[in-house]
């Protein structure tokens, strides 16, 4: 029989909810569309670090479905009942642990140890903080049970020295006090690579040569000069078959000049010819050296002298017997042995090469191993073990923080509940006289940006320093208006421990915030048109006044002529005449209308301005979602999760004065004005109204606009026939 799920819908999406055991243990059999999400970050996230690195088995740096999935299996055949896990306890009593199974078994004796050690002999309960104490104090000890051996001072001086060279040439573990030591798999490795070393070298000495014990000097100082030699005889023989390019084979003045410092430079002199070029086809090993090649030409010439027939030069013959005779040594040089390679936490800072021979030998005896296999078995005896230790650790750990990795994860149920907080809410912001508390860790703003632009919400992005630390911030605005919300102003912003960081906005993402703002934004954008227009106005005639006033003064004062203003003076009343007739068209519709229709005039006004605004701005509002959010993030979410107005008023809370406080309205700054002359001008616009009123009743208002708009068109005529004459 299938499991019944519950499901509550929230956020758009129906969300899987975790009443009992039994809903976690069945989670496998939950289809992974479900999910709210699909991976998340093992990083910026308010959960505890040492949990998630313990949840990402393959250290990828993400946690997926499959990795909660092993966790929940995992615990579930340690501890007796999954209920004690929907209460996110501290602790874990000793009483869960499932003693029914030998690995439980063994866990439960040494939490008994732990606790014991602890001088906690009547607890029945472990703690997180009993783990990091236990862990640290079998840290410091050599034998602790974790089967790893730094190069303690407590070891012999061999030991020591075996550990240290194993750890250069093999590499190294992570012990559990964080130093850098050896394992059985290592150590043994190690010896088996000295041994193979010492076996090949023992092949390479056993080989006869003329030089002797100077044979592997010798073969090094080849390998080192053969290129420069080889060169040089190569030259020889061009010179003796073009003796006219004898010049062009050697050096030219322009490579030994000083360089821009007045220095030689000896890069560019290793370059050059090992020695003069001549006919001749040997090589003089002590005069007319190139200086960067000297020293190791004169050593040469000492460890060789017996295969010389002049102990001073070196003929192309003899240079090609000299290699033929260590033709063997080479062979078996070039067979050199690949050493076995382990992979490990440290990787190896040298090769065996660098080691001394004389120390080689020493370590490759077996005896050295065989007392570090005794230090492991003795190690591995130990009460208190650092692998049962970390077992306890990730019992401990996963009963603790389990459930709630589950309700940000499989759901959001922390981010849909007011009293909590969900793993990636990282803590609150103060601007602007709000509090924004869905703020999520950023790693690159201009990166996140491109993403978090498609969930629609107002975002600051906030460069936050405390004590020269620093952290990036995306914060969502989702209530109030963002009028002031602009790039360079400063808040506070607290994250989930108490901490105050001082936040710096550096980044806006602007979008609709509320209704209230989209009613009032086409007046502030209309105002703002007007202002920017008065100011532009204003500016032009500042300018035309002073070009006008330097005329004036590089030129006399022309009379004024009345025939040529005439035009002017026209247009001006043409203008006065229009306005008053727009004006007088426009009051008579309205005294046109019943009194019942005026106010539906203005509310349909306002309606025409403000109504197109608040619908676009509805519209955005709906499609608020924290998808994208989180998405840029680093999660990998299922779906779109919705942030309507209720939950984003939720989200961003703005000032409201305490319950019980008192508001004393009369502010000192406010300028006051006399009430006698408040109330005057209000019966004088009283009057004015009545009067209005009772000239429109009457009709004598209309019979007055009549009048005026003859008036008007009389004007006209008169003033085209002015103009004509």
């Amino acid at each position: 029989m299938s499991h019944m799920w519950t499901f509550q819908r929230v956020g758009g999406l129906d969300q899987v909810v975790f009443k009992s055991a039994s809903d976690i243990i069945n989670l496998p059999d939950l289809d992974p569309k479900l999910w709210v999400a699909l991976s998340c970050p093992t990083t910026g996230l308010d959960f505890d670090e040492r949990t998630l690195s313990l949840l990402d088995s393959d250290n990828d740096g993400r946690i997926r479905i499959p990795d909660i999935l092993d966790a929940i299996s995992w615990t579930c055949d340690k501890i007796n009942s999954f209920d004690s896990i929907l209460s996110t306890s501290e602790t874990l009593p000793l009483s869960q642990i499932n003693a029914s199974i030998p690995q439980g078994k063994k866990l439960s004796v040494t939490a008994q140890s732990i606790l014991a050690s602890l001088n906690k002999k009547n607890v029945d309960y472990l703690t997180q903080d009993d783990i990091q104490q236990s862990i640290k104090i079998n840290a410091d000890k050599l034998y602790n049970g974790d089967l790893i051996f730094p190069p303690s001072s407590e070891l012999s001086p061999n030991m020591q020295m075996f550990i240290t060279t194993a750890i250069k040439t093999t590499g190294a573990q992570k012990d559990m006090s964080g130093q850098d030591g050896i394992d059985l798999n290592i150590a043994t490795t190690f010896v088996e690579n000295l041994q193979t070393w010492l076996q090949w070298q023992t092949k390479i000495s056993n080989t006869q040569t003329p030089f002797g014990e100077n044979t592997a000097e010798i073969w090094k100082l080849i390998q080192l000069l053969k290129p420069k030699i080889d060169d040089y005889f190569l030259r020889a023989e061009l010179a003796q078959y073009a003796p006219q390019a004898q010049t062009a084979l050697n050096v030219d003045e322009k490579y030994i000049v000083p360089t821009q410092n007045g220095l030689l430079s000896e890069e560019e002199l290793a370059e050059l010819p090992l020695s003069k070029i001549d006919t001749t086809d040997t090589l003089d090993l002590v005069n007319g050296l190139n200086p960067l090649w000297k020293a190791k030409i004169s050593r040469f010439k000492t460890l060789i002298e017996s295969s010389l027939s002049n102990p001073d030069q070196l003929t192309q013959q003899e240079w090609q017997n000299i290699q033929q005779s260590l033709q063997a040594y080479t062979s078996l040089i070039s067979t050199k042995p690949e050493m076995a390679h382990l992979t490990v936490e440290i990787e190896p800072s040298a090769s065996i090469d660098d080691i001394p021979i004389s120390i080689i030998t020493n370590l490759a005896n077996n005896d050295l191993l065989t007392e570090f296999e005794q230090m492991v078995e003795q190690d591995n005896q130990t009460p208190i073990s650092a692998s049962d230790i970390l077992v306890l650790e990730k019992l401990v750990l996963f009963h603790k923080h389990l459930y709630r990795l589950l309700v940000n994860f499989a759901s959001f149920a922390d981010f849909f509940q007011p009293e909590t907080r969900a793993a990636f809410q990282l803590g609150e912001l103060y601007i602007d006289g709000r509090c924004a508390t869905l703020c999520v860790a950023v790693d690159n703003i201009a990166k996140h940006a491109t993403m978090a632009n498609y969930s629609e919400l107002c975002l600051l992005y906030c460069e936050c320093t405390r004590h020269g630390e620093k952290q990036l911030i995306a914060a969502a605005m989702t209530a109030g208006q963002g009028d002031l919300l602009i790039e360079g102003r400063n808040g506070v912003f607290i994250d989930n421990k108490g901490n105050d960081w001082d936040a710096n906005v550096v980044k806006i993402i602007t979008k609709p915030i509320s209704i209230q703002q989209a009613i009032w934004a086409p007046y502030q954008r209309m105002g703002r048109v007007i202002t920017e227009q008065i100011n532009k106005w204003a500016s032009s005639k500042d300018a035309d006044v002073e070009k006008s006033s330097e005329q004036t003064l590089q030129n006399p004062a022309n009379k004024f002529d009345i025939g040529k203003s005439v035009g002017i003076f026209a247009a001006i009343g043409l203008a006065i005449g229009a306005i008053g007739t727009a004006l007088a068209t426009i009051f008579q519709a309205i005294f046109a209308l019943a009194w019942w229709q005026v106010p539906l005039v203005f509310i349909g006004l306002f309606l025409i301005i403000s109504g197109p605004s608040v619908i676009l701005a509805w519209l955005k509002l709906r499609r608020r979602t924290l998808g994208p959010l989180l998405e840029a993030s680093g999660w990998a979410i299922n779906g779109q999760v919705k942030i309507n107005l209720m939950l984003g008023s939720l989200l961003t809370s703005k000032a409201q004065l305490p319950t019980n406080a008192k508001r004393n309205l009369r502010d000192p700054m406010k300028q006051r004005h006399n009430k006698l002359v408040i109330i005057f001008w209000l019966a004088i616009l009283l009057g004015v109204g009545v009067t209005g009123g009772w000239l429109w009743h009457e009709g004598y208002l209309d019979r007055y606009i009549e009048q005026h708009k003859q008036a008007q068109t009389q004007n006209k005529t008169d003033t085209n026939a002015n103009i004509g004459k």
